[in-house]
C-alpha cells in the first residue's frame, strides 16, 4: 500500500484487490469462496472492492486458507509497563463481599 493514499477508503481498495489476487492465485470462484465461507457471492464480491464487514472478512480469509495471516496483519498487543504500572496503582483493596444475597440475622437488643 502506498503511504501517500493512506485514507480508510484507498486501504480498504488496496486490501480488497489482495482478497481478489488471493482467492485468483488459488483458482478459485467467487461462489467457490462464498460457499467455503458461508457467505453469498455478493459478500465475496462487496470484500473484493473494499466493503465487508469483519466476520464476513475472517471467513473468507478462512475460505482460502488465510486466516493464519491475521496475526501479521494485527500481532497480539502486550500491555506496556507504564500501563501496567497505572493499572497497579488503582487495584482493589478489599472486598466489597456479595449484595443482594445477604441473610439478615435478628439483632440480639
Amino acid at each position: 500500500m502506498n503511504s501517500r493514499e493512506n485514507t480508510p477508503a484507498a486501504i480498504a481498495a488496496a486490501l480488497g484487490e489482495r482478497l481478489k489476487k488471493a482467492r485468483l492465485n488459488r483458482n478459485m470462484t467467487q461462489m467457490k469462496v462464498a460457499e467455503r465461507a458461508g457467505v453469498s457471492r455478493l459478500a465475496v464480491l462487496n470484500a473484493e472492492k473494499g466493503n465487508v464487514r469483519l466476520k464476513v472478512l475472517i471467513a473468507i480469509l478462512s475460505a482460502l486458507d488465510l486466516a493464519g495471516e491475521l496475526d501479521l496483519f494485527l500481532p497480539g498487543q502486550e500491555v506496556s509497563p507504564v500501563q501496567l504500572a497505572r493499572l497497579r496503582g488503582k487495584a482493589r483493596q478489599r472486598a466489597s463481599g456479595q449484595r443482594g444475597n445477604r441473610v439478615e440475622e435478628p439483632s440480639p437488643w
